[in-house]
């Protein structure tokens, strides 16, 4: 599931005319680079949801027919809605899901967290990153890490967008509008949702700041 429908209001004048995932970052648009990380992790089935300027991102998907677009309207459904919303087209669970408004180096981070998952402990496993590894990101820190990989709330390593989560949970919500962050709680809960560190960097592209700090990062990962 690639979440593709935010507004990017912090983009100001920049999504004006065109939604956020077809900004150009380092010569392609942002939904073009986290598609390069499904397709290197070998997913075949991808489901793009859409919102704002949605049939300016199916235009741009058009070549590639095996991508699925779940619309939301007439209300934006948040992440955890917008999940919902897609299960019938993802047809799988667990699934992926990947923000498109960042940029990484180092290990592919769909690959890494197949390699980590277990389903027999985890109903969620996110993806972290120190935040001296993050760039263009304002916050605090979301999640901290216990010895045996499980995670608490609080001012830590921040989550990058990514990660491998059951959706069985989410029909008990019972809400068409919601966060991931409910489903979370419930994991957390039930000392069910793990968190693992990306070895690498990655940057927020979520104001227009983040455009130049994305195109530096990934400059200087070309030279190394």
């Amino acid at each position: 599931m690639l979440f593709a429908a935010g507004r990017g209001t912090r983009m100001g004048a920049l999504t004006a005319d065109r939604p956020k995932p077809l900004l150009p970052v380092a010569g392609r648009p942002l939904i073009d680079h986290a598609l390069a990380l499904a397709d290197a992790a070998g997913i075949a089935r991808i489901v793009v949801n859409t919102h704002y300027l949605g049939d300016q991102i199916e235009a741009h998907l058009a070549g590639r027919p095996a991508i699925l677009i779940s619309h939301e309207t007439p209300a934006l459904l948040d992440t955890g809605g917008g999940l919902g919303q897609a299960l019938p087209l993802l047809a799988s669970d667990p699934v992926f899901t990947l923000n498109s408004d960042a940029v990484w180096t180092g290990p592919n981070p769909l690959i890494r967290l197949a390699e980590a998952w277990d389903p027999e402990r985890m109903d969620g496993l996110v993806l972290l990153v120190p935040r001296a590894a993050a760039h263009g990101h304002l916050g605090a820190g979301d999640f901290i890490l216990d010895d045996e990989g499980r995670v608490r709330r609080g001012k830590g390593a921040i989550y990058t967008g990514a990660q491998i989560i059951k959706t069985g949970g989410l029909a008990a919500i019972g809400e068409a509008v919601f966060s991931l962050n409910l489903l979370w709680d419930r994991m957390l809960a039930g000392g069910r949702l793990y968190g693992l560190l990306h070895e690498g960097e990655w940057c927020d592209v979520g104001h227009p700041g983040g455009i130049a700090e994305a195109e530096a990062l990934l400059a200087r990962a070309r030279h190394v």
